[in-house]
Protein backbone atom coordinates (compact mmCIF):
# COMPACT_ATOMS: atom_id res chain seq x y z
CA UNK A 1 0.00 0.00 0.00
CA UNK A 2 2.92 2.26 1.05
CA UNK A 3 3.85 1.84 -2.36
CA UNK A 4 0.43 3.00 -3.79
CA UNK A 5 0.54 6.31 -1.89
CA UNK A 6 4.16 7.10 -2.46
CA UNK A 7 3.21 6.29 -6.66
CA UNK A 8 0.06 8.29 -6.45
CA UNK A 9 1.90 11.84 -4.71
CA UNK A 10 4.84 11.48 -6.78
CA UNK A 11 2.89 11.34 -9.94
CA UNK A 12 0.17 14.16 -8.56
CA UNK A 13 3.95 16.16 -8.22
CA UNK A 14 4.78 15.47 -11.68
CA UNK A 15 1.21 16.30 -13.42
CA UNK A 16 1.71 19.73 -10.92
CA UNK A 17 4.96 20.24 -12.68
CA UNK A 18 3.87 19.39 -15.98
CA UNK A 19 1.29 21.96 -15.73
CA UNK A 20 3.66 24.65 -15.19
CA UNK A 21 5.95 23.56 -18.29
CA UNK A 22 2.92 23.34 -20.40
CA UNK A 23 1.91 26.90 -19.19
CA UNK A 24 5.25 28.14 -20.26
CA UNK A 25 5.12 26.52 -23.75
CA UNK A 26 2.29 27.49 -24.30
CA UNK A 27 3.10 31.31 -23.51
CA UNK A 28 4.88 31.23 -27.08
CA UNK A 29 3.27 28.37 -29.07
CA UNK A 30 -0.36 28.02 -29.73
CA UNK A 31 -2.65 25.09 -28.09
CA UNK A 32 -2.06 22.78 -30.06
CA UNK A 33 1.48 22.76 -30.68
CA UNK A 34 2.14 22.84 -26.82
CA UNK A 35 0.10 19.62 -26.84
CA UNK A 36 1.67 18.31 -30.15
CA UNK A 37 5.00 18.96 -28.67
CA UNK A 38 4.08 17.52 -24.37
CA UNK A 39 2.50 14.14 -26.24
CA UNK A 40 4.69 13.60 -29.27
CA UNK A 41 7.83 13.82 -26.54
CA UNK A 42 5.74 11.96 -24.13
CA UNK A 43 5.48 9.13 -26.50
CA UNK A 44 8.93 9.11 -27.75
CA UNK A 45 10.43 9.00 -24.40
CA UNK A 46 7.86 6.45 -23.31
CA UNK A 47 8.57 4.12 -26.06
CA UNK A 48 12.58 4.16 -25.69
CA UNK A 49 11.60 3.48 -21.63
CA UNK A 50 9.22 0.68 -23.04
CA UNK A 51 11.83 -0.80 -25.58
CA UNK A 52 14.66 -0.77 -23.14
CA UNK A 53 12.37 -2.31 -20.03
CA UNK A 54 10.27 -5.01 -21.74
CA UNK A 55 11.69 -5.28 -25.45
CA UNK A 56 9.41 -6.79 -27.52
CA UNK A 57 6.87 -7.78 -24.81
CA UNK A 58 6.08 -3.90 -25.20
CA UNK A 59 3.50 -4.64 -28.39
CA UNK A 60 1.97 -7.86 -27.27
CA UNK A 61 -1.38 -6.47 -25.41
CA UNK A 62 -3.42 -9.56 -24.39
CA UNK A 63 -7.07 -9.46 -23.67
CA UNK A 64 -7.20 -5.96 -24.10
CA UNK A 65 -10.53 -4.80 -25.82
CA UNK A 66 -9.31 -2.18 -28.97
CA UNK A 67 -10.59 0.90 -28.14
CA UNK A 68 -8.79 0.81 -24.11
CA UNK A 69 -6.45 1.75 -26.70
CA UNK A 70 -7.75 5.14 -28.08
CA UNK A 71 -7.29 6.50 -24.41
CA UNK A 72 -4.39 8.28 -25.94
CA UNK A 73 -6.93 10.63 -27.47
CA UNK A 74 -7.97 11.34 -23.98
CA UNK A 75 -4.87 12.79 -23.19
CA UNK A 76 -5.10 15.56 -25.92
CA UNK A 77 -8.20 16.59 -24.14
CA UNK A 78 -6.30 16.67 -20.86
CA UNK A 79 -3.24 18.66 -22.18
CA UNK A 80 -5.41 21.14 -24.31
CA UNK A 81 -8.02 22.04 -20.85
CA UNK A 82 -5.91 21.94 -18.41
CA UNK A 83 -3.48 24.19 -20.61
CA UNK A 84 -5.48 26.62 -21.22
CA UNK A 85 -7.10 26.61 -17.43
CA UNK A 86 -3.57 26.78 -16.13
CA UNK A 87 -3.35 30.63 -18.43
CA UNK A 88 -6.63 31.35 -17.31
CA UNK A 89 -6.94 30.52 -13.53
CA UNK A 90 -3.16 30.27 -12.46
CA UNK A 91 -1.40 26.90 -11.81
CA UNK A 92 -2.74 26.14 -8.57
CA UNK A 93 -6.68 26.97 -8.79
CA UNK A 94 -6.34 24.80 -12.54
CA UNK A 95 -5.44 21.81 -10.40
CA UNK A 96 -7.41 22.16 -7.76
CA UNK A 97 -10.61 22.30 -10.08
CA UNK A 98 -9.02 19.33 -12.05
CA UNK A 99 -8.61 17.39 -8.74
CA UNK A 100 -12.16 18.17 -8.11
CA UNK A 101 -13.00 16.45 -11.36
CA UNK A 102 -11.20 13.86 -11.13
CA UNK A 103 -12.09 12.38 -7.59
CA UNK A 104 -15.70 13.40 -8.50
CA UNK A 105 -15.42 11.32 -12.11
CA UNK A 106 -13.14 8.35 -10.43
CA UNK A 107 -15.97 8.05 -7.70
CA UNK A 108 -18.78 8.16 -10.10
CA UNK A 109 -16.96 5.14 -12.46
CA UNK A 110 -16.32 3.24 -9.10
CA UNK A 111 -19.98 3.48 -7.95
CA UNK A 112 -20.96 2.09 -11.59
CA UNK A 113 -18.40 -0.57 -12.06
CA UNK A 114 -17.71 0.98 -15.57
CA UNK A 115 -15.20 0.09 -17.87
CA UNK A 116 -14.46 -3.25 -15.98
CA UNK A 117 -13.97 -1.67 -12.35
CA UNK A 118 -14.90 -3.55 -9.54
CA UNK A 119 -18.31 -2.07 -8.32
CA UNK A 120 -17.86 -0.10 -4.88
CA UNK A 121 -20.81 0.98 -3.30
CA UNK A 122 -21.31 4.62 -2.92
CA UNK A 123 -21.24 5.72 1.13
CA UNK A 124 -21.82 9.12 3.03
CA UNK A 125 -18.32 8.38 3.69
CA UNK A 126 -16.92 9.50 0.14
CA UNK A 127 -19.68 11.58 -0.55
CA UNK A 128 -18.25 13.37 2.73
CA UNK A 129 -14.30 13.64 1.43
CA UNK A 130 -15.33 15.10 -2.15
CA UNK A 131 -17.38 17.35 -0.18
CA UNK A 132 -14.50 18.12 2.29
CA UNK A 133 -11.61 18.23 -0.79
CA UNK A 134 -14.10 21.10 -2.47
CA UNK A 135 -14.70 23.07 0.63
CA UNK A 136 -11.05 23.22 1.51
CA UNK A 137 -10.34 24.20 -2.21
CA UNK A 138 -13.01 26.82 -1.89
CA UNK A 139 -11.22 28.09 1.02
CA UNK A 140 -8.10 28.14 -0.34
CA UNK A 141 -9.39 30.14 -3.18
CA UNK A 142 -11.43 32.80 -1.92
CA UNK A 143 -10.42 32.71 2.13
CA UNK A 144 -9.56 35.94 1.99
CA UNK A 145 -12.95 37.13 1.19
CA UNK A 146 -14.49 35.09 3.49
CA UNK A 147 -12.79 35.86 6.72
CA UNK A 148 -13.40 39.30 4.88
CA UNK A 149 -17.13 38.80 5.17
CA UNK A 150 -16.99 37.47 8.59
CA UNK A 151 -15.45 40.25 10.01
CA UNK A 152 -17.99 41.98 8.97
CA UNK A 153 -21.17 40.39 10.12
CA UNK A 154 -19.16 40.03 13.47
CA UNK A 155 -18.79 43.85 13.39
CA UNK A 156 -22.43 44.51 12.48
CA UNK A 157 -23.53 41.89 15.49
CA UNK A 158 -20.86 43.50 18.19
CA UNK A 159 -22.82 46.83 16.94
CA UNK A 160 -26.36 45.45 17.61
CA UNK A 161 -25.45 44.76 21.22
Amino acid sequence: MWHGLLLAAFGGALVGMQNIFNKRVGERASSWTTTTLVLGMGFAASLLMGLLTEGGQLFHLQHMKLWYGFSGMIGVGVVVCITQATKLLGPTYATSIALISQISFALWWDTQGWMGLEKVPFTLNQAAGVLIIICGILMFKFGDRMNMLGGLFRVKRLEKE
